[in-house]
């Protein structure tokens, strides 16, 4: 009886030791979904290096990465997927497009972090990691809020991300006055503009008071008159700022609309949607200033130097994601057992990237963002 307890006590210790070398050499496998051929071949190389460059300063060789093409297709897209859960795949960073979803959730017991910033009509094994509209809006109103705006009114053109728009004010419970749709087409945004400024009531009211002094008898007559012509309209309009979701070209349309309906960035705040710091807008003075939320824009410039230095190429945002998502995978793995994936993001964390502040809870991911002010051909940031 004895000897059998001794060996019992042996055979233990023995399968105790062969289990945690067993635990110590189990990797963290992460999938990536990139379009490896086709017209975004180098945007899914790119994304690779990306990896590559988190995996060296992660410095751990507990992680492996088996990247799998996507062709920026569906159904291949499904296919390289299936490929990774056989190798053991549990998470997965990708697909990088929205159209790249359709069938994804065909496949089980995998979590995708696609790098999309669109999250209506996800699969339920999809989470949109990047920097979508209610994360945006969430920075928007709190510095609404800290300039005491009571009166802002949102612009979004007729696209197909309205849809987002709207979602994201739910969330956000961003209190406005009104939303506006506006049409793109140059002609039909002026008059739309007009209309939502009342543009011809407010110039009627010019009109009519340059009428009512040129027959009155009230001193200081021809100075009211000189400084009267000076102004294009009189009377306010009924919000104190305006959120445009529009970006580039028809953002610049907006603003000017707005400036000939007599509405001034120095008078109403101009407030976008985030700009990833266009350096177009800084020589636009006249249609500034503007504010938006953005990502931590020195955390940008020092990855995108460290990435050109050692790749020879710029990176773009979603470089900077992908790194982000491998180090939020590595951290995850340090706080939970990635077997369990399906109940890892439904738990409230927090983990602090480059981008700025990854915020996860009920399997969505929004981001912390900065808030930015271009003046007078100067980036400002406001916090």
């Amino acid at each position: 009886m004895h000897k059998f307890l001794n060996f019992l006590c042996i055979f233990c210790i023995l399968l105790f030791t062969q289990s945690l070398h067993l635990f110590a050499e189990e990797k963290i496998k992460i999938g990536l979904l990139i379009p490896m051929t086709g017209e975004n071949k180098q945007l899914g190389q790119s994304i690779i290096k990306s990896s590559i460059m988190a995996l060296e300063d992660i410095d751990s060789n507990k992680i492996e990465i088996f990247p799998k093409n996507t062709n920026s297709n569906p159904n291949k897209t499904l296919r390289s997927a299936i490929e990774l859960k056989e190798l053991g795949v549990k998470i997965i960073i990708g697909p990088i497009f929205h159209e790249s979803l359709t069938y994804l959730n065909e496949v089980d017991d995998i979590i995708f972090l696609s790098l999309t910033n669109k999250t209506i009509n996800l699969p339920k094994n999809v989470i949109a990691s990047g920097v979508n509209s209610t994360s945006q809006l969430n920075t928007i109103k709190k510095f609404i809020v800290s300039n005491n705006l009571d009166k802002s009114i949102i612009l979004s053109p007729t696209t197909n991300y309205d849809k987002e728009i709207k979602k994201a004010l739910k969330d956000s419970k961003l209190k406005i006055l009104k939303y506006y749709n506006y049409d793109r087409e140059p002609t039909k945004l002026t008059q739309q503009i007009e209309e939502i400024t009342n543009y011809n009531i407010r110039k009627q009211n010019l009109i009519d008071e340059i009428y009512r002094i040129e027959n009155s008898d009230i001193a200081n007559k021809e100075k009211i008159l000189e400084n009267l012509k000076k102004k294009y309209t009189i009377g306010n309009v009924k919000f104190d700022s305006v959120i445009i979701a529009d970006f580039e070209e028809s953002l610049k349309s907006v603003i000017t609309s707005l400036l000939y309906t007599d509405v001034s960035p120095k008078e109403k705040y101009i407030i976008t949607f985030n700009q990833w710091f266009e350096k177009d807008l800084l020589n636009e003075k006249t249609i500034q200033p503007i504010f938006y939320p953005s990502i931590n824009k020195g955390n940008l410039e020092e990855f995108e130097n460290k990435f050109l230095n050692k790749f020879n190429e710029k990176p773009s945002h979603l470089n900077l994601l992908s790194y982000d998502l491998v180090g939020l995978i590595y951290y995850l793995s340090l706080k939970y057992d990635l077997s369990n994936i399906d109940k890892i993001f439904k738990k409230k964390n927090s983990f602090k990237g480059k981008i700025g502040i990854f915020d996860i809870k009920d399997n969505k991911i929004n981001h912390r963002l900065n808030f930015y002010k271009i003046e007078d051909g100067l980036l400002k940031e406001i916090f």
